[in-house]
C-alpha cells in the first residue's frame, strides 16, 4: 500500500486526483497505476484500470487470477467491474469513498452472488494516510479556485464577500455557483446565481428571493423544476447570499437592484420565463416583465406585493420595519424557524451563513426602509407602471399562493395582487403556512409544473 501511496503522490503532483494502485503476484510487483483522466483525456484512466492494463500486457493475459491489487481509494463501479472481469482474487484498498465507492460504501459489487466471480475485498489499510492525501489535494484545489475566482472578480474596497467556507456542505443545496461581475449595473460587484437544467429547456423558472433570505430558500422547489426538464435561474440579490455585500446601506436602492436583474435576464438570454417571486423578489420582480414582455410566459407569486405607495403598508410590515431598526442583529435562521418549526439547526445556520457579522448586514438594514410607502417614493412610479402592465397588457398565465399565517404580506395583500393580475385564477391559500412559502415549496412547485406545462 505504501507503493500505491507513492503512485498517488505522483498523481497529485501531475494535477490528478491522488489515487494510486499496484498489482502484485506473490511478492513480485507486476504493474503500477495512477489516476490520469485529465492528462489522457480519458474518463476510464483510473489508477486501477491503468494498473490492470499494464499487468495484462506484462503477463500476456487479461485474466489475472493469481494477483492482488492494492489501491489507495475504494474502487468505483467502473473499476470494480473491471477487477471482476479480470478474475482478480483479492483487492485491498485504503480510504473508503462514501460518494462513489462500490466495495461497500455506496454499493458492494463484490458481494453479488449472482455474478460468476467473487473477489475478496479488504479495506482500511493505511486509510488515514490515503484519506489525508486526498483531503489535502481537494483543500489545495478549493484554495486555488477561490484565488482564481477572486482574480476574475476582484472585491471592491467598499464591499465585503462572505468566505466560501461558510457555505460548505449546506443541507439540500448541492448546486454549483455561477458568478458575474461585468454587468454595467453591478459596477464591479460580484453577483452569485444558480443556473440548473438545460439551456434550451421549454421553460425557465426565474426564482427571486426576498429579505432576509437568499437562493437557499428555493432548495425544495428547484429540484422539482429541474426534474421536469426545465431550467432554473436563482440569483442572490446584491447584499445577500453569496453575492458581494456593500458596506454602506445607501448603496442599496430600488432602481439599482431592478437594473441588475434586467441586465442578468438579458445576459443569460432567458426566454419562456415563469417569474417566481416572494417578498422583495416580487417588489422588484413584478416590475421586470413590462420591460421585455416577450420573454415571460408565467407568474408564480407567493406573499408579495406591488409596492405602488398608494395604499398604506400593513401593520405587520410596519412592525417588521420597526423590529429591523430596533434589533439589527436579529438571527435570520431563528426568524425563519419561527414560522417553520420543522427547520433543523443546520438549515437555520444556512440562512445565517451569508451574514457573519454586522458589516455584512447592510442590505438587511436597508431593505425594510426601501419599500415605497408613498406615491413619490423611489420605486413607486415603476410599481405603478407595472400595475398597469399586469392589469391590461399581461397575456401569460398566473398562479398565486398565500401563506395564511403571514402577518406581513398575508392573504389580504395577496388578494389585492390577484385582483390586479389579468386573468389570474383564484388565490390559493395555504392555511398552515407563513411568510416563507418556499419552505413548503415542493408540492407548490409540482403544481406549478403541471399548470404551466407548455
Amino acid at each position: 500500500m505504501r507503493q500505491a501511496l507513492a503512485q498517488a503522490q505522483a498523481a497529485a503532483q501531475a494535477g490528478e486526483v491522488p489515487v494510486g494502485a499496484v498489482l502484485v503476484r506473490g511478492d513480485t510487483l507486476i504493474a503500477t497505476g495512477r489516476n490520469a483522466p485529465v492528462a489522457g483525456h480519458d474518463p476510464t484512466a483510473h489508477a486501477e484500470i491503468v494498473a490492470l492494463r499494464a499487468a495484462a500486457q506484462q503477463l500476456g493475459n487479461y485474466r489475472l487470477e493469481d494477483c492482488t491489487l492494492y489501491v489507495t481509494l475504494e474502487p468505483c463501479a467502473m473499476c470494480s467491474g473491471a477487477l471482476l472481469h479480470a478474475r482478480l482474487p483479492r483487492v485491498v484498498f485504503g480510504a473508503a469513498d462514501p460518494k462513489t465507492g462500490a466495495a461497500g460504501s455506496v454499493v458492494n459489487l463484490f458481494a453479488q452472488p449472482q455474478l460468476n466471480h467473487q473477489t475478496q475485498v479488504q479495506g482500511g489499510v493505511l486509510a488515514q494516510e490515503c484519506g489525508a492525501l486526498l483531503a489535502q489535494f481537494f483543500r489545495n484545489r478549493r484554495q486555488q479556485q477561490r484565488s482564481q475566482a477572486l482574480a476574475a472578480h476582484p472585491l471592491r474596497d467598499d464591499a465585503l464577500r462572505t468566505h466560501e467556507a461558510r457555505f460548505a456542505d449546506l443541507p439540500g443545496y448541492p448546486w454549483a455557483p455561477h458568478y458575474v461581475s461585468d454587468l454595467p449595473a453591478l459596477a464591479g460587484l460580484r453577483l452569485h446565481y444558480l443556473d440548473e437544467g438545460p439551456r434550451d429547456a421549454p421553460i425557465t423558472w426565474l426564482c427571486l428571493h426576498g429579505n432576509p433570505a437568499w437562493s437557499y430558500l428555493y432548495r425544495h422547489m428547484l429540484p422539482v423544476f429541474v426534474q421536469a426538464g426545465h431550467r432554473v435561474v436563482a440569483p442572490d440579490l446584491i447584499g445577500f447570499g453569496k453575492s458581494d455585500k456593500p458596506k454602506k446601506e445607501h448603496a442599496h436602492c430600488f432602481d439599482g437592484h431592478r437594473q441588475v436583474l434586467l441586465e442578468l435576464v438579458q445576459r443569460l438570454d432567458l426566454h419562456n420565463v415563469v417569474l417566481v417571486v416572494q417578498d422583495w423578489g416580487g417588489i422588484l420582480g413584478l416590475t421586470l416583465p413590462m420591460a421585455a414582455p416577450e420573454c415571460y410566459v408565467g407568474l408564480l407569486a407567493m406573499n408579495t406585493l406591488l409596492a405602488t405607495g398608494e395604499e398604506p403598508l400593513s401593520q405587520g410590515f410596519l412592525d417588521w420595519r420597526a423590529m429591523c431598526a430596533d434589533k439589527p442583529l436579529f438571527g435570520v435562521g431563528r426568524l425563519l424557524a419561527r414560522g417553520n418549526p420543522h427547520l433543523g439547526a443546520a438549515e437555520c445556520a444556512a440562512y445565517d451563513a451569508p451574514f457573519p457579522d454586522a458589516g455584512h448586514r447592510a442590505a438587511l438594514r436597508a431593505f425594510p426602509r426601501l419599500v415605497p410607502d408613498h406615491p413619490g417614493a423611489p420605486g413607486a412610479a415603476l410599481s405603478q407602471a407595472a400595475r398597469d402592465f399586469w392589469q391590461h397588457r399581461w397575456t401569460g398565465r398566473s398562479l398565486l399562493f398565500a401563506g395564511a399565517c403571514d402577518p406581513v404580506l398575508g392573504v389580504p395583500v395577496m388578494q389585492r395582487l390577484q385582483q390586479t393580475v389579468r386573468g389570474a385564477p383564484e388565490l390559493v391559500v395555504l392555511p398552515q403556512t407563513g411568510h416563507f412559502v418556499q419552505e413548503h415549496g415542493a408540492p407548490i412547485a409540482q403544481q406549478a409544473v403541471d399548470y404551466f406545462r407548455l
